[in-house]
Order: C-alpha cells, then structure tokens, then sequence
C-alpha cells in the first residue's frame, strides 16, 4: 500500500469533557480527509488508550490509532496521545516521549501544537475544545506566529469552558465555531491549498520543540529562550525562565517543564496551601504539647499561667489561620485580625 502523506495536519487539544465533544466533531470528517488528525485528550495516567481509540473509531470514518515512536503520518488517519506520553510530530512522522510535563500534563496540547508548528508551519490547523485550565493556549499562539490557522469550540457550548476561553483572551483565533459546524470547517480548511507562511518558522518555536524531543534541555538552551526571574519550578524545584517570545506570558525551567502563568499561579496557590496546613497541624501540636506540660504534676503555678498564656496566644494564631485557609487564600490575613 503507498504511504499517503497529509498535505495538512490538524492537531486538536481536549480536556474534561473532551471525549463526547471528540467523537462528535470526528464523526463529521470523512474518509478522504487530506490531513493526519493528531489529538491529545488529558489522561490518567491508568487510562486504556485502546478502549479510547476503539470509542473513537466507533464514531468515525478515518482510521484510528493509538500513536507510536516513529510512525509515519498518514492522510485520513487519526492518532491519538497514549496516556503518560508526550505526542511530538517532527517532519513526517511522530515521537512519543515521556519528557517533562508540561501544565502539569502529559500528554500536553501545548508540546504537541508547538512541534506541529515547529515542522509544518503553515500546513497546520490547531483546534482547542472543552476543558480546564490553559493547556493549549500558548501552543495555538506558536501556530499562529508559525502561520497556521486556529480554531476554538464556542465556550458558551463547551462543557468545560476554561481551554476555549483562555485561547480566546490570548489568541488571535481564526474561527470559533461550535461543534456541529467545526467538521465541515476543518474539512474545507484541509482541501485549501496552505497559504504561504509570512516568514520562515520563527526560531525560538523550533528550539523549544527541539529541547522536547530530547526531553531535557540544558540551562544555555533556555537561556536563549528568556531571562531568569526569581520563581521556582514546581516540578523539579529548579529555576525559571519567563519566554519572550509570543502573546503569553511563559515560563519553563531547563529540564524541560514549562507552564503558562495562569498555571503557575494556581501551583503557587496549591503549594502555599499545603504549607499553611503544615503550620496548622504543627501549631495545634505544640498547643497540646504545652497543654500536657502544664498539667504535669509538680509544675509551678508560675510556670502553668505562663504555659497557658502561650496555650491562649497558640490558639488565637491557629483560630486565625484556619479560618483563613478556609475562607480563599485571595483574602488577606490583615482582614482577619481581631477587632479592638
């Protein structure tokens, strides 16, 4: 059988939500598709990537796969991310690695629309359906300054509107549609003849694509990528760089880990929570510790008032603290001092 290469790629990125809204647009893109269909679908990382490929396959005329090392991309095929794995295009065909998570994900939108855009440029149609957070926002920005074309589900029918918006505040997307119209958008955007890129791929895309398909890069690489800031990856505990090129604001430390700055804050967020539960339980130890101590047999009474002032002070500080963790971190602890 000869080897059909896809004139155009079209490379979607799907989270909560994503695999009712999958089967619904493939199912409307035919057999004759003159694109390779790449997709990566958030996952645990136990999820069965053939049972995915199989519900897939139910709903659609093209062929579906389960993408593999090395694979050669097809026309009227469809391949999709397996669970804990990076899907990577180079020219012509796939990578799937396990490098660095990116967005906390792997497999990311954003590492698979940046390689697209790395090696296709123009030929590329990214597509960013329902789900959370920002996943595929900074990918769709590659595409676009590669020359591609975005697409974004209408938020207002996504199940999950995070994804769709964050690419819409972000992005200069081409095309929002719902999903009923994007089978037959995408299918007239892959029979039109790929319009000349403004410029050569810019090289910052395709130096952070290579750093991913040697999953882990080195400090000189970033280095040429953005400058220092004085934040710490919450993947490895290592320096960060902020990008400078593109429309959003990035960050990625050399060993390949990479987040955008809305997922950054959230892990701050997280971090700093965890740590004020830490100084919770260790605040309400030592208050029983000294507690116990107090009531010891033989303890001055000097010493068991000044025991229980530290008890009442402890306690004050633990009241305060909870109360803050459970009202939002957003809210400052100066709004929950004692009135006087």
């Amino acid at each position: 059988m000869i080897l059909q290469s896809p004139v155009y790629l079209i490379v979607i990125g799907a989270s909560a939500g994503g695999m009712g809204a999958l089967t619904r647009l493939v199912s409307q893109l035919p057999a004759s598709l003159p694109a390779a269909v790449l997709i990566v679908q958030h996952l645990a990382p136990t999820s069965s990537g053939p049972h995915l490929v199989g519900r897939l396959q139910k709903a659609t005329r093209l062929v579906c796969a389960l993408a593999t090392d090395g694979q050669a991309l097809e026309a009227g095929h469809l391949y999709l991310a397996p669970p804990d794995r990076h899907l990577l295009v180079q020219s012509g065909q796939m990578l799937v690695t396990k490098g660095p998570r990116e967005n906390n994900f792997r497999p990311a939108v954003d590492a698979l629309f940046r390689s697209a855009a790395a090696y296709h440029g123009a030929a590329v149609v990214g597509v960013v359906l329902t789900g959370l957070l920002h996943d595929g926002t900074a990918g769709l920005d590659q595409i676009k300054r590669a020359g591609g074309r975005a697409v974004v589900q209408d938020p207002l029918e996504a199940e999950f509107s995070s994804m769709p918006e964050s690419a819409l505040n972000n992005v200069a997307v081409d095309y929002v549609a719902p999903l009923a119209e994007m089978g037959a958008l995408l299918t007239r955007l892959v029979h039109e003849t790929p319009p000349p890129a403004a410029g050569s791929v810019p090289e910052d895309i395709r130096l952070e694509a290579a750093i991913a398909e040697r999953v882990v890069g080195n400090t000189e690489e970033v280095a040429q990528l953005g400058r220092p800031v004085p934040f710490t990856c919450p993947g490895c505990g290592g320096s960060l760089w902020q990008l400078n090129e593109g429309n959003v604001v990035r960050f990625r430390c050399h060993t390949g880990h990479a987040f955008t700055l809305g997922t950054l804050l959230d892990d701050s967020r997280q971090g700093l929570e965890e740590t004020l539960w830490v100084a919770l339980r260790m605040m309400e130890e030592r208050k029983n510790l000294l507690r116990t101590l107090a009531a010891q047999p033989g303890t001055s009474a000097g010493t068991s008032n000044s025991q229980f002032e530290r008890i009442a002070e402890l306690k004050n500080h633990v009241n305060r603290l909870r109360e803050f963790l459970l009202n939002g971190l957003d809210r400052p602890l100066s709004s929950l001092e004692p009135e006087k």
